[in-house]
């Protein structure tokens, strides 16, 4: 399994403890080729992993910046991405398990011993599979395809 990472500048720290970590778990981990510095900005790292895992079917996401909220939102943008900012387990398995989520999004305060827990919850957790998730996920993709007219 390919899992993309990036963060901006106030995730560097983070980021690299993620993937020394994950690397020695013996995950594929392909770090964002844009180089950080105090003045990079989140969008182009949440752009740059989104458009990764868009080619790459079945790879999974981790982005990382200040709160992980601004590059969330940024990561939406991309089309047939479904990014969550997550803050524990819990959230991490319903990101992916109920809501279809392909990237997670992460502060860069966190401890990386919870992190890594949450990051392995995600990694571990199946997909969707239920038909009520199922339902809503493919209402998500519709309408991001301008397909849904049912509001």
């Amino acid at each position: 399994m390919k899992i993309f990472i990036g963060g901006d500048h106030r995730g560097v720290l983070l980021k690299k403890e993620i993937i020394r970590n994950l690397e020695e778990d013996g995950f594929n981990i392909i770090d964002t080729k844009l180089e950080n510095n105090d003045l990079d900005d989140y969008p182009d790292f949440a752009f740059e992993v989104a458009k990764n895992i868009i080619e790459n079917e079945g790879a999974l996401g981790i982005l990382i910046c200040g709160n992980g909220i601004g590059i969330s939102i940024a990561a939406n943008k991309v089309k047939g991405i479904r990014c969550a900012r997550v803050f524990n387990e819990d959230d991490a398995f319903k990101c992916k398990n109920h809501n279809g989520a392909n990237i997670i999004a992460i502060g860069a305060e966190e401890n990386i011993d919870k992190v890594m827990n949450i990051i392995n919850v995600f990694i571990s957790t199946k997909p969707a599979s239920e038909e009520r998730h199922l339902k809503r996920i493919n209402k998500i993709i519709k309408y991001e395809q301008g397909e849904y007219n049912e509001l």
